[in-house]
């Protein structure tokens, strides 16, 4: 898709605005407008590391970067309602708002359930999870930097077409370790309900999540309905989470007798700030091959895949 030309007449010359000024909400769609905007953009995010999205609220220093942003990029899907509504009491009037979900998938492909019920309007919001979905972000995230600033519309073409590469790879290979997993096993249990698009797209049945939609702790009521479908359904571990730590899942997996693996990243990049695993190619990499291990497939599978050709 080419990007779309926008200019700005000024004296009967057209120029862009440069260097356009991007803000976004967590680590991992930060990541991906990185790697999409390169050091064309400034980039501010605003979820810190380790503070989910869910129950972030924004500080007074976030309005700063809001009233300076020209463009904000948000996952959407009533994700980060708290920065939609700071940007719009306090922010820059003139600033474009992407929501990378609302053109990602349509109404009738939200997925509800469990943290998510359909009765509170809101749907599953984790699509990044899914790197089929993130490429769709990728090539959303192409489109509206080119809009804005047509002018480096070519490293923002050349960039996104190398992450799209880099991803599509990575999601050939995430399907070929996850069929390693014997297809009995194929059954994921979370703490944290982030992953029923990455299930739908490798062929996984979430069975069920340990945190319910207020975020508490589960009731002893909710404790034991999981331990039972646990035993019943002979599932082999159950997931914990980066950001929320929890007690009651590994006392689920003790009364279960099943193994406590964790941690899952669903908005935390894995290391340390410059490492190559400090990105989203590297959270989805060290997510799948902890998932395949964790549910008796081959993890190596997921690596030797990746060391082969790949496609960049």
């Amino acid at each position: 898709m080419w990007c779309l030309w926008v200019l700005l007449a000024v004296g009967g010359t057209y120029v862009s605005a440069s260097p356009l000024r991007v803000v976004t909400s967590i680590p991992p769609i930060t990541d991906l407008v990185r790697q999409v905007g390169g050091e064309v953009i400034r980039l501010q995010t605003l979820v810190p590391t380790g503070v989910s999205s869910h129950t972030f609220q924004p500080t007074p220093g976030d309005i700063q970067h809001l009233t300076r942003a020209d463009l904000v990029i948000l996952n959407g899907l009533n994700l980060e309602l708290a920065i939609e509504k700071l940007l719009r009491c306090c922010g820059n009037p003139q600033a474009t708002l992407l929501k990378l979900g609302d053109h990602t998938i349509s109404q009738e492909e939200w997925v509800f359930g469990f943290s998510f019920p359909k009765s509170q309007g809101n749907p599953n919001p984790h699509l990044w999870l899914n790197v089929g979905l993130a490429m769709r972000y990728v090539e959303v995230i192409r489109d509206q930097l080119c809009a804005l600033d047509p002018e480096h519309s070519e490293p923002y073409r050349g960039n996104a077409a190398r992450t799209l590469n880099q991803l599509s790879h990575l999601d050939r290979c995430i399907t070929a370790a996850v069929g390693t997993i014997p297809p009995q096993a194929r059954t994921l249990v979370t703490y944290h309900d982030a992953w029923p698009y990455f299930a739908k797209r490798y062929g996984l049945n979430v069975l069920a999540v340990v945190q319910p939609a207020n975020f508490a702790e589960p009731s002893a009521r909710e404790v034991a309905r999981i331990v039972d479908q646990l035993r019943k359904e002979d599932v082999p571990a159950i997931f914990g989470s980066e950001i929320f730590s929890s007690k009651v899942a590994e006392k689920i997996a003790r009364e279960a007798g099943v193994r406590f693996i964790t941690p899952l990243y669903d908005e935390v990049l894995p290391g340390a700030l410059g490492e190559p695993r400090h990105s989203y190619f590297g959270m989805m990499q060290l997510n799948a091959a902890t998932i395949v291990a964790g549910l008796g497939g081959d993890a190596t599978a997921l690596e030797q895949c990746l060391q082969g050709e790949a496609g960049r």
